[in-house]
């Protein structure tokens, strides 16, 4: 049996799927069914945990965020999602790719594959599932918006969660964050792992390497060329 040598946590939103609109949906119907109060607006989402968005979101209708209205909403907005799978298996996507890439990370014995996201676990366990991603990735050596406010934190806890699962410490030159915005990127950078930028989400490859990235990809279409970018250190 081969030992795992590097760890690569992938992003998930516009970086393997896209929800089209599903997500903003999802508060649309969480904020009345927690709070009994017409949705109002949704905060800037953006390369941002989901803890932080449910704050401001809860300030834009005019709630304090305190931990309990914080879990109340993050409830609703998990038995929203749990309640949309098949809405979002209509409406959302995998980006081009990000399956295939997936899946030749997976055969090659040298490679742990997790994620690193914003989301709650809950419901980043639910998008990896709809779109049959999930197969793919170590769910358990991952990390989730509700870990951890702040990315570059989640890394280091992705970091500790693989080394738990595999008996293996991927040691930061050894590590990769795969991510669609600068905050991916910004993340990396402070927790001193490595970063692969793709442009598949609002941001240009040219803010990408603007950010900070050197390996910036414009989709994930050449599973081959990511395979290859993301293991040439090592090989």
């Amino acid at each position: 049996m081969i030992t795992p040598q590097l760890l690569v946590l992938w992003d998930i939103d516009h970086t393997l799927l896209q929800s089209r609109g599903v997500g903003r949906e999802m508060y649309v119907r969480a904020v009345p069914a927690a709070f009994g109060r017409p949705f109002v607006d949704l905060a800037d989402v953006t390369g941002r945990t989901e803890p932080d968005i449910i704050a401001e979101t809860l300030e834009l209708h005019g709630m304090e965020p305190t931990a309990t209205n914080v879990a109340r909403l993050a409830e609703a907005l998990t038995a929203a999602y749990e309640a949309a799978r098949a809405e979002l298996a209509e409406r959302g996507r995998v980006l081009p790719g990000a399956r295939e890439t997936l899946a030749v990370l997976a055969e090659d014995s040298v490679i742990h594959q997790g994620v690193l996201t914003g989301n709650l676990r809950s419901v980043a366990h639910v998008k990896l599932e709809t779109f049959g991603l999930a197969r793919y990735l170590d769910l358990d050596a991952s990390a989730y918006g509700g870990d951890h406010h702040v990315r570059a934190e989640l890394v280091h806890i992705a970091r500790q969660r693989a080394a738990e699962r595999t008996g293996v410490l991927f040691d930061r030159t050894h590590t990769v964050l795969v991510g669609d915005t600068p905050r991916d990127v910004e993340a990396a950078h402070a927790a001193g792992v490595r970063v692969v930028a793709v442009a598949t989400g609002r941001s240009s490859t040219a803010e990408l390497r603007a950010a900070g990235a050197v390996d910036v990809l414009d989709d994930l279409t050449d599973s081959g060329l990511v395979h290859r970018l993301l293991i040439a250190p090592d090989r």
